[in-house]
């Protein structure tokens, strides 16, 4: 897919796309390298969350709340 291609993409189109591209990537992710602050930055949030300082929500719900800011 080129760049003129996804700039005629809907909005919900390009999601759907960025979600295949993420399905693609996680069915791969023990081929991937990751640089090492990914590793540091991902304990520090595990850390946020343990000790209440942060929170998260679900995947899908978070589709969602994108979805109902949608035009």
């Amino acid at each position: 897919m080129t760049v003129i291609q996804i700039e005629k993409l809907s909005v919900t189109e390009k999601i759907q796309v960025m979600e295949s591209l993420w399905d693609s990537l996680c069915s791969h992710a023990d081929n991937i390298n990751f640089p090492a602050w990914h590793s540091e930055v991902l304990q520090q949030r595990e850390e946020m969350f343990n000790d209440g300082t942060d929170t998260f929500i679900d995947w899908n719900d978070a589709k969602k709340d994108i979805r109902n800011q949608l035009p």
